[in-house]
């Protein structure tokens, strides 16, 4: 037992190596390192020897305080999620759909089934040429302990030849997207499955796919509603006038009222981009741009200036009040 030691409850089920080191003083090896006061370096290793490590104190003593146990594999983790970008045009976007995408991800192999390892057996540790042990040296001491490699079984199991161990393989996929109707730049799409592979059986990540919509020269688009903007004669904004406008849908009437001015803006409800999400439709926002008349002959010339007797009244009065 060590030198000193009270045995402690539950001692007899389980009890640490015989070390037995005589009073010997390691003060110069914690200081140092494994090296010791000598400075004695690694061992080699020769026929069917085990082989000789250089190793520090915290290693070697971790190990007899596992018991030699061998290391556990690391548990199954779930595969890493992708993301794609997808670009479709205006339309595409505000009528939805469907769009196919080649994706390189990680599938299981399946050669070894995700495990790693081939069918075609083990071969021999190199770490310790087969024994299960290696010898460590600090200074002038001797330490035989488990193999780190193999975890003392003395063999290791060979990689499997299509995967090379890690048990997935490379693979380009066409998936096919649903793209609803109403997606907006940005938007993010998730395909369930469709990511890496796990491992060890784990469960494969998810795709996610972000799309980018190309403009439109006409229609401009904010979140569901539309906004366009749409010349109108003099005499429309003065009299007012029932006038047709394009929507995303086709025509529809849009009513001025008299005395309209030049970019004043009316709502269309439910004119806008039907979002399948919410299940709701956006409005179509229109933008008057009144037109001065081409005056080409002298009869417009006169009902331009009658108009004008008529209303006798500057636009601009409010500008100096301002700038006061």
């Amino acid at each position: 037992g060590y030198p000193g030691a009270a045995p402690g409850p539950g001692a007899g089920a389980r009890q640490p190596p015989n070390m037995d080191f005589g009073g010997f003083d390691f003060t110069d090896y914690f200081s140092r390192g494994a090296g010791g006061p000598s400075g004695a370096g690694a061992g080699s290793a020769s026929g069917s020897r085990p082989r000789e490590t250089g190793g520090g104190f915290k290693d070697i003593f971790s190990q007899f305080f596992k018991g030699g146990a061998e290391e556990e594999p690391p548990p199954p983790e779930k595969g890493s999620d992708l993301e794609y970008a997808l670009s479709i045009d205006f339309w595409q976007a505000i009528r939805g759909t469907q769009a196919a995408i080649n994706v390189t991800r990680h599938e299981v192999c399946p050669t070894c089934h995700g495990l790693g390892n081939s069918n075609s057996g083990s071969a021999t540790c190199p770490e310790c040429n087969g024994t299960g042990h290696v010898t460590q040296m600090a200074g002038a001491m001797k330490f035989n302990l488990t193999c780190p490699r193999c975890g003392g079984k003395g063999r290791l199991n060979k990689s499997c030849p299509t995967c090379h161990g890690d048990g997935r393989v490379a693979k380009t996929e066409v998936v096919e997207v649903r793209i609803p109707a109403g997606a907006q730049n940005g938007s993010r799409l998730r395909v369930a499955g469709k990511g890496n592979a796990g491992t060890m059986g784990a469960p494969p990540g998810d795709l996610y796919i972000t799309t980018r919509v190309e403009p439109h020269p006409f229609f401009n688009r904010e979140g569901d509603n539309i906004l366009i903007k749409v010349p109108v004669t003099v005499t429309e904004a003065g009299l007012g006038a029932k006038i047709e406008v394009p929507t995303i849908e086709g025509k529809a009437i849009l009513k001025v009222p008299p005395g309209t001015q030049n970019g004043q803006k009316f709502r269309m409800r439910e004119k806008g981009v039907f979002n399948a999400r919410k299940n709701q439709r956006g409005d179509q926002i229109v933008e008057t741009a009144i037109q001065a008349p081409k005056v080409h002959d002298e009869e417009t010339k006169e009902l331009l200036r009658k108009l004008a007797e008529l209303n006798p009244e500057d636009p601009r009065a409010d500008l100096w009040a301002q700038t006061a």
